[in-house]
């Protein structure tokens, strides 16, 4: 039979610490219920008071007797609560700083340090820790439309790259870092603009304006004191307005073309000059090739003339005739002429080949196809062709120089 059955006289109550049977057993005496709640709690509280030092054990009734116990302390609750809030509390102060990152510590809202990456503790509610990428590469775009230096209008496509080199100064020098950043590179873009003419702008100047408006910007960040380190700024694009734009982009055609001729031109020039400069070097080459070789020849003229000096004292008179019979070769070997030597008191009479030769086919009786000649060439002529030694061995002989 279960415990809890009706009309039993033999139950159990697990709540209850009597025995067996009705109403005579047990301290509750009677049938016991499951426990209150209140009395549960209220054994609870007792428990809590022992602890404590307060007054323990059960109560009486009327007249009942009273437990009896320790004097109770009635600071030692508030004192334990204290103990545990100050737990909690200086457990909420340890945090981590990442590698990335610098904490920025404020003591009632005074500077107080920086701190590092690693487990860090400050007193909560005391100490106020903003935490700062110093890593992370921040950007910045604009887009804006300014006035150039001839009066035009032209927009311009801008970005910046940058860093915070100083978490101190970028959370307490500034309220809105990013906020000046834009302000900033706003000023410095137009103030260079300003400055500029737009076929700069639109052409070649593009790279003047980007490092320009840079070193720029970085003078108003660092006077500022943002603690901003600008790493790159990029002109993204520049173009003039929709209304001149095809005008613009003829001009940039047109230029496109001539750096395309010029390129090609200096290819060409590249191709002929080291040509051209060959050629040179070569006809230099020759020039001092000819120019050795004349000196060497006047240098054997000159030795050849020494000796043939020394042969002169020796004997001059034929050294005389020696030389003049050299000079007559050289000069008539060049022409196509004959000389015939009449006489020695008559002088040279230089022929030509064809009349000499008709001459010498009609012989010493030539009549009119011989006409012209002097008779004593002729006759000399034609002693000469029947004694045909003589003409080796006779002064007065015939001699025939030439090709």
């Amino acid at each position: 039979m279960a415990w809890n059955e009706p009309g039993g006289g033999n139950q159990h109550d697990p709540w209850s610490g009597g025995g067996r049977g009705g109403n005579g057993g047990g301290k509750g005496g009677g049938n016991q219920g499951p426990p209150d709640l209140d009395e549960a709690l209220k054994k609870f509280q007792d428990k809590l008071n022992n602890m404590l030092g307060g007054r323990g054990g059960k109560r009486g009734g009327a007249g009942g007797k009273g437990g009896g116990g320790k004097p109770r302390n009635a600071f030692t609750l508030p004192g334990l609560l204290i103990v545990v809030v100050l737990a909690i509390w200086a457990a909420s102060g340890f945090y981590l700083v990442d590698q990335s990152e610098r904490g920025v510590v404020l003591r009632f809202g005074k500077f107080q340090e920086v701190v590092t990456p690693g487990l860090q503790w400050n007193p909560p509610l005391i100490d106020d820790v903003r935490m700062v990428n110093v890593t992370r590469v921040r950007s910045l775009t604009q887009t804006q439309s300014m006035l150039t230096q001839d009066e035009n209008i032209v927009s311009v496509e801008i970005s910046a790259q940058y860093q915070v080199a100083d978490p101190r100064s970028y959370v307490l020098n500034v309220r809105n870092p990013e906020l000046s950043l834009e302000n900033a590179l706003d000023s410095a873009l137009r103030h260079v603009v300003g400055g500029t003419d737009m076929i700069d702008i639109l052409t070649s100047g593009r790279e003047i304006l980007g490092s320009s408006v840079a070193s720029r910007l970085q003078s108003y960040l660092d006077s500022y004191g943002t603690g901003i380190l600008l790493q790159t700024l990029n002109v993204e694009s520049t173009a003039p307005p929709d209304p001149v734009q095809d005008a613009f982009d003829d001009v940039i055609r047109a230029r496109e073309d001539r750096q395309r001729t010029i390129n090609q031109a200096l290819a060409y020039a590249n191709a002929v000059i080291p040509a051209a400069q060959g050629q040179a070097q070569r006809l230099v080459e020759q020039g001092q090739g000819y120019r050795e070789s004349v000196v060497a020849e006047a240098e054997g003229q000159a030795s050849r003339f020494s000796a043939l000096l020394t042969q002169y004292q020796d004997d001059p008179a034929i050294m005389r005739e020696r030389l003049y019979l050299d000079t007559m070769s050289e000069v008539y070997g060049e022409t196509a002429k004959v000389m015939v030597d009449v006489s020695e008191n008559s002088p040279l009479m230089v022929l030509p080949l064809d009349r000499l030769g008709s001459a010498g086919s009609s012989g010493a009786s030539a009549q009119g196809s011989d006409e012209g000649l002097d008779p004593r060439v002729l006759e000399r002529l034609g002693s000469s062709q029947s004694s045909s030694s003589s003409n080796s061995s006779n002064s007065n002989g015939i001699r025939r120089e030439g090709r």
